[in-house]
């Protein structure tokens, strides 16, 4: 094992392949996905209330002895904190099924800046590619005119801005309940010339100018890239496009909900585990006085990873999964152990699974490379060690012993502070 920063890099290496396993601890919420469907039981997950909760701690730990390389946590990762590589003789990739899940922006979109601020993960970049008004238009000075904006058309798309700088849109952030990223937009008078093309590149026709129009204004054009590695299909930039411009499929369905007998301890102000954990950022504290809502949530953004049930140390928070969406599996050796696990992400019930799957670890490999025999073990003197330590456990396991005995070292250290002291 390898530490880079914050990525584990675990690796396994034969005659015929090296496999690599890169875990970045950062980018894990720490859902469990991993650790519920591994079938060597060779992940383990950390204290997740309190990395939730500030620990900067790794939320899952291998067992490298036990690891098999079988890609699943890699696949089934939603939010791609791990990854695996392989050189040599290694199966093809599509012989290990994964999430089936798209983002792809259709022909909808005009674009505008609503998705990439909207975007909880940083995955949307928008490239505008059509001319600023400068370009085509430099400032008139001392033009007349008036300019008027009506804010109940406005949905904020920020194409004014960003083809006039007489624009000014004042940044918000987000939240669950209203994902515009923009509060208001202003105009700087002294740098129009009421020109008249915002009011023609305008898609929701909200601006209206009195002022002479020098030229014909640009088609409103530009790209809009998703990095797949970052989204993890939350939806909300689906859920802020004005024109359904975004087609998406998470890699799971089903149902979030909260159990309201454990709530009563609940203090989302000086816990926020939920908060910190989930990729969708669809958590919120309601503000209406009359809300009765400690918390509470929005579902449309759900991805149901399951993190905010892990950081949630009142077990108040279900999340129960109806459907994964996942490539087809292939009739291969392995194929039996994908359907389980993957039908596991449902039931909650992972069959199957053999808890003892020996690997030689490399320093075995390494031994019998240079010819090393390792030590015999002597099994009359395991058996015998073995009973002694079976003979204790009753001793080991009486409460009044066990008081003697910590109560008798806490003597000694006692003795032993003083006279440490004395010299």
């Amino acid at each position: 094992m390898d530490l880079q920063g914050s990525h584990f890099l675990y690796t396994q290496a034969t005659e015929k392949s090296i496999k690599t396993i890169d875990y970045d601890y950062k980018r894990c919420n720490g859902c469990g996905i991993c650790v519920e469907i591994c079938p060597t039981d060779a992940l383990e997950l950390g204290p997740i209330h309190e990395i939730a909760t500030g620990l900067d701690a790794p939320a899952v730990m291998m067992d490298l002895d036990k690891c098999t390389f079988c890609r699943m946590c890699s696949n089934l990762c939603p939010v791609h904190a791990i990854s695996f590589e392989a050189v040599g003789e290694v199966p093809e990739e599509d012989k290990y099924p994964k999430y089936d899940t798209y983002v792809d922006i259709n022909e909808k979109c005009l674009p505008c800046a609503l998705c990439e601020g909207a975007c909880p993960q940083d995955a949307i970049e928008v490239e505008f590619t059509f001319p600023k008004k400068e370009e085509i238009a430099p400032l008139k000075e001392g033009a007349e005119g008036e300019i008027e904006i009506d804010m109940d058309k406005c949905n904020f798309c920020g194409i004014c801005a960003r083809f006039c700088d007489a624009f000014i849109l004042l940044e918000r952030e987000p939240t669950p309940d209203n994902l515009v990223p923009f509060e208001q937009l202003l105009v700087d008078e002294d740098q129009c010339d009421y020109c008249v093309l915002c009011q023609d590149i305008c898609p929701e026709e909200a601006i209206k100018v009195k002022g002479e129009r020098p030229c014909e204004a640009p088609k409103v054009e530009g790209n809009v890239k998703v990095d797949d590695e970052k989204c993890t299909l939350c939806g909300r930039c689906q859920a802020v496009c004005p024109y359904e411009a975004v087609d998406l499929q998470k890699p799971m369905e089903g149902q979030l909900s909260l159990i309201e007998a454990n709530l009563k301890e609940c203090d989302p102000q000086g816990c926020r585990g939920c908060f910190n954990v989930c990729p969708s950022d669809l958590w919120y504290v309601p503000t209406d006085p009359e809300d009765p809502r400690k918390i509470a949530f929005v579902e449309e953004y759900c991805t149901y990873c399951g993190a905010c049930v892990q950081a949630c140390h009142l077990q108040a928070i279900k999340v129960e999964r109806t459907e994964v969406h996942h490539t087809e599996i292939p009739e291969t050796p392995w194929a039996a152990q994908w359907r389980d696990a993957i039908d596991s992400l449902k039931t909650g019930v992972r069959s199957g699974v053999d808890k003892a799957v020996f690997r030689e670890t490399e320093t075995l490999k390494a031994q019998k490379f240079l010819g090393v025999e390792p030590p015999e073990v002597d099994e009359e003197r395991l058996a015998a060690v073995q009973a002694k330590i079976d003979s204790l456990m009753p001793a080991l396991k009486n409460a009044k012993v066990r008081k003697l005995w910590e109560k008798d070292t806490a003597e000694n250290v006692l003795i032993a502070v003083k006279k440490k002291m004395e010299v």
